[in-house]
């Protein structure tokens, strides 16, 4: 009921995206942080005062200017690698698997962070608009994690225009609100927002304004904070074969609007946000004043886009609505990208051997089941870990992207040298060239970037996030290193003997008491027609023992049965002790142990069955020559979980 009826493979084929569908689909991620970098901006430089708010703007534009850089650089990128493997490919090609396991760790571990902070994100948004939500924020956002989890379960089933009509709705309600902002405030008419009434507390350390070395590594700060407007332009082309014909040449087109819209709108709404007076801090109580005395309790922080509805739109609660509604639908659409893309990668890294093996296959609806669950549960522990608090992971955002970001361009760097070594032609040489020297410059930003965000972040939760991509890169390489060591152990050579017959088969049939499922395994045994057939029983009560010696004997059943000692009452152990004994007279013996299980049809009843069993199978395991065959007998209760299939007596006497 939840997830659904299982989809058949000939559904998985999908038609191609034309690039007005994609676009939108792919530029989810990117356009979802104008949701919280804008504020992240304004909310650090707001720890100096008032005065060092009027900086947002100049900080927007640092940062449009590394992501022009880095679209160009993309652009040329997906020319010359069109397959649809993305930075993981790039690096992995042109610096080696270790590099290429950084790269796909740092990925993995931001699209963790993209779903808790859209996630997080959106339910500050609900809060605006229900504030009786604030105070279980933390729980909200969880809850539409679970939903994102569900709806990847199911499957997209619904047309990709339900999936492009939100983000187009949201780029034209921005750039609509920006527009109506922008004439208001030429034409004198635009209103404040609710929180310029508000006077901001400095922090201490910043009570002299933004002065010296403090002042200056504050607006890096902010820089790096705002850096999370960069994320989510490598979507594009990771899904590069997911476009229609001509493939990178739609995705260049892609990248270039995506990088138009996504500066204009980042500008738009920090120049917006300062015309209006608009005050974020990362806490209101303690750091805002109103009136020179403290704020309402209970008041609720709007975000940034909502701040900026209620200045252009005044008392109608009708345009916060429509602005925090289509926010909230951008930000779910973000975290599922986000969810599109951790299965598909880790399924190529499960391919390569990197990950589990579980991750590369597909559920019931055709996705990447295991991935799913994997970064749903990864992004629950986050935001629950955070309480929710976009500002809090924020800090541990951006890390991931810009490991990726540099490393893709010192790999591209390392390409056009390849490349450049058997041109002869001076003009295509110098065209190369100059594309070389554009992932330079992509490659001292991000780098850059990269170290300023570790320098300013790092003690306030960047630590976290370069901590989880060694990690998984010290267990990727791990369980690549236990991969290669089993398929080199499981190789079959030339003169392997594993096709060799065994010389005889011994069949063990293990009992308890005298019932149905004993005597349905010792029917089982004796039409595989072994060698030797003898029926096991360990005493641990010697007055059931004897009663099963009784009841064997008066049955006359026609097999012979072997009571074995245990004065410790080991069943597992006495087994195999006369196992051994077996072997040591018949090394190229077969055993094979048939042991009788129940089915059952509810949980609880596997707690009180089958336990001997399975201790029985698990020591058995990792005994040599040994083959362990389960005969099973259905219960009522399984019988009517399946539906009222045929029941075991029906069965036998069919």
């Amino acid at each position: 009921m939840l997830v659904g009826r299982p989809f058949s493979t000939e559904q998985l084929k999908k038609k191609p995206l034309p690039p007005n569908v994609a676009l939108p689909i792919f530029s989810s991620s990117a356009l979802s942080s104008l949701a919280y970098a804008p504020d992240e901006i304004l909310l650090t430089l707001a720890m100096a005062g008032i005065a060092a708010t009027m900086l947002s703007p100049a900080v927007g534009v640092a940062v449009l200017a590394v992501l022009v850089v880095l679209v160009l650089s993309y652009r040329q990128s997906v020319v010359e690698y069109p397959s649809g493997g993305g930075d993981y490919e790039i690096v992995k090609k042109n610096l080696g698997a270790r590099s290429g396991t950084a790269v796909a760790a740092a990925l993995l571990v931001d699209f963790v962070l993209t779903v808790a902070v859209s996630s997080s994100s959106a339910a500050a948004y609900l809060s605006a608009i229900f504030p009786f939500l604030g105070e279980h924020k933390a729980w909200v956002a969880a809850a539409l994690v679970a939903l994102l989890v569900v709806g990847n379960l199911r499957g997209t089933g619904q047309g990709r225009w339900t999936l492009a009509i939100p983000v187009y709705l949201f780029v034209a309600g921005m750039l609509l609100l920006i527009a109506i902002g922008g004439v208001m405030a030429l034409t004198g008419n635009l209103g404040l927002a609710p929180s310029a009434e508000f006077t901001i507390v400095p922090e201490a350390e910043f009570s002299t304004g933004l002065q010296g070395m403090v002042g200056a590594l504050l607006i890096l700060r902010a820089f790096s904070t705002g850096s999370a407007a960069l994320t989510g332009i490598e979507v594009p082309i990771s899904n590069v074969q997911t476009l229609a014909k001509p493939r990178a040449k739609n995705a260049g087109r892609i990248l270039l609007v995506l990088g138009l819209l996504s500066g204009v709108l980042t500008l738009g709404t920090l120049m917006l946000a300062r015309a209006t007076g608009i005050k974020v801090v990362a806490d209101p109580h303690e750091s805002f004043l109103l009136h020179g005395g403290p704020i309402p309790e209970g008041f609720v922080q709007v975000p940034v886009l909502g701040q900026l509805a209620q200045a252009v739109f005044g008392d109608y609660t009708l345009g916060l609505i429509l602005v925090s509604v289509l926010t909230i639908a951008v930000l779910l659409l973000a975290g599922n990208q986000a969810f599109n893309s951790f299965p598909s990668l880790a399924s190529h890294l499960a391919t390569d051997g990197f990950l589990p093996r579980q991750l590369r296959t597909r559920g019931d609806r055709l996705g990447f089941s295991n991935g799913i669950l994997s970064l749903g549960v990864a992004a629950i522990a986050l935001v629950l870990l955070f309480q929710g608090d976009v500002t809090l992971l924020v800090q541990l955002y951006v890390v991931g992207v810009f490991v990726s970001f540099t490393l893709s361009q010192l790999g591209m760097l390392k390409h056009w040298k390849r490349v450049l070594v058997p041109v002869a032609d001076r003009r295509i040489r110098a065209a190369k060239q100059r594309k070389r020297m554009l992932n330079l410059v992509g490659l001292i930003l991000s780098a850059l970037v990269l170290v300023v965000v570790l320098a300013t972040r790092f003690v306030h939760g960047a630590w976290l996030a370069l901590l989880g991509i060694v990690v998984l890169m010290l267990i990727m390489d791990s369980l690549q290193r236990h991969y290669q060591k089993v398929d080199a152990e499981l190789a079959v050579d030339e003169d392997y003997a594993a096709t060799a017959l065994p010389s005889r088969v011994h069949a063990l049939v293990l009992v308890s008491t005298v019932r149905k499922p004993v005597l349905r395994a010792l029917a089982f045994a004796r039409a595989s027609r072994p060698s030797k057939l003898e029926a096991i029983i360990v005493d641990v009560e010697r007055a059931k023992t004897e009663k099963t010696l009784e009841d064997w004997e008066r049955l006359g059943i026609p097999v012979p049965i072997t009571a074995l000692a245990s004065p410790y009452r080991d069943i597992p152990g006495a087994l195999i002790e006369h196992i051994r004994s077996i072997k040591r007279e018949s090394p190229r013996e077969l055993i094979v142990v048939y042991i009788p299980e129940y089915v059952v049809g509810h949980w609880w009843e596997q707690l009180v069955h089958n336990q001997t069993a399975l201790r029985v199978k698990n020591r058995l395991h990792y005994e040599p020559g040994v083959l362990i065959a389960s005969v099973p007998w259905r219960l009522l209760s399984a019988s009517r979980a399946v539906g009222g299939g045929a029941t075991e007596e029906y069965s036998a006497h069919r």
